[in-house]
């Protein structure tokens, strides 16, 4: 038989994520539509939702925040064109994103001297053999592995290079050292909920120096300046946008933020993260049926979760096969309405991931797991007759 009880969310998609506990579409009433993006109202706005990230995040006074177009991917896009430069580049790479930097690295931006510090999915490279006399590029989070740097000791202080930091599926819900990252980069879809296309840059004062010392030996697309004559544009960190911006989704980032604020602020956020892995890990390290994608402990994502099959009656399965049993498990959980979304990412090895950021109901973790159970049982039956 099938749990009783559903989760009172079914929300747990990777991206875009959970919108946060009692949001309403009529909340956005008051959102600016059909206002120009330049008018004073609209640019006091933005600098809002700008100075409550700051504000928010905890950042260091003299770090600088802006919104940019195209969500993480372009934000982050947009750090690798305007900041690399001839000291090189080390990138680390344990998952899909990350092996997409190595590709625009090396094969795009064709920086030298170009280390790539590589692991499978599951694995976490040696961080020890990073050489921060170089530009370190890497991703906090790795989204499609469920891995992630526990923190940031292995960073010096002293480094000659910048860090550069895609950090979209870890803000909000992990801890950050921010004295050691120059630039990072994230989106509202993933970190709050909310909505797609909308990214966003942090720069320390090294990052704004390398802008204005540093003239790279390529053409920028427009959306990717952040410089004019060699010196930063102060206007796109007040608000003052390079292209035109969703008001609508200015509006409901700014309620996730308030939300948050009203919650408890950003160790809240992290806390409440932390107790949903808790809740889902408890189940995991005791089922016959799944474990983490990730080896290491210690590097476990508390944001999205990667699970494999671990059952030996099904160890038969060939790779199409196996895709076909989580897509017939995530088929039962979404006619049930209990959970949608949850499968690997296409590029990933086949299994379930799960969000366990923020926005998420402890609550909804608990009631979720007996239904991963049914569904697993249920296709497995079908699968042995």
């Amino acid at each position: 038989m099938s749990p009783l009880q559903k989760p009172n969310s079914p929300f747990f998609s990777s991206g875009p994520c959970k919108k946060h506990p009692g949001w309403q579409l009529s909340h956005l009433k008051d959102a600016l539509l059909s206002r120009a993006h330049r008018s004073e109202i609209c640019k006091a706005q933005l600098k809002l939702l700008i100075d409550s990230f700051h504000e928010i995040l905890e950042l260091p006074q003299d770090y600088k925040v802006a919104i940019l177009p195209g969500s993480d991917t372009a934000a982050f896009e947009c750090a690798l064109w305007s900041f690399l430069s001839p000291l090189g580049v080390e990138v680390l790479a344990w998952e899909k994103f990350g092996l997409d930097w190595v590709e625009d690295i090396q094969n795009h931006l064709k920086i030298e001297p170009c280390v790539a510090h590589v692991a499978a999915y599951g694995e976490m490279p040696d961080l020890t053999k990073v050489n921060f006399d170089r530009d370190v590029v890497f991703c906090w989070n790795g989204t499609t592995s469920g891995v992630k740097v526990k923190d940031a000791t292995w960073i010096p202080d002293d480094r000659k290079g910048l860090t550069i930091c895609d950090a979209t599926s870890a803000l909000f819900s992990m801890a950050v050292d921010w004295k050691k990252l120059d630039v990072t980069t994230f989106s509202w879809q993933k970190a709050l909920g909310g909505e797609a296309q909308h990214g966003m840059i942090i720069l320390s004062p090294r990052a704004v120096k390398r802008l204005e010392t540093f003239v790279p030996n390529r053409s920028l697309p427009k959306i990717f300046r952040l410089t004019n004559n060699g010196k930063l544009i102060e206007g796109l960190f007040r608000g003052e946008t390079i292209n035109t911006p969703s008001m609508l989704c200015v509006e409901d980032a700014l309620q996730a933020l308030e939300w948050v604020k009203k919650s408890g602020g950003i160790d809240q956020m992290i806390q409440r993260s932390e107790m949903n892995f808790r809740r889902l890990s408890s189940w995991v390290e005791v089922s016959p049926y799944f474990d983490f994608m990730a080896v290491d402990k210690a590097h476990r994502s508390n944001t999205s979760v990667c699970l494999k099959i671990i059952d030996t009656e099904l160890s038969f399965m060939s790779l199409k096969e196996s895709r076909d049993f989580i897509l017939t498990m995530e088929a039962l959980l979404t006619k049930k309405e209990v959970a949608y979304d949850i499968r690997t990412h296409a590029a990933s090895p086949t299994g379930l991931r799960i969000w366990c950021g923020c926005m998420v109901e402890s609550k909804d973790i608990d009631l979720l797991l007996p239904w991963l159970e049914w569904a697993y049982l249920e296709t497995k039956r079908d699968v042995l007759k």
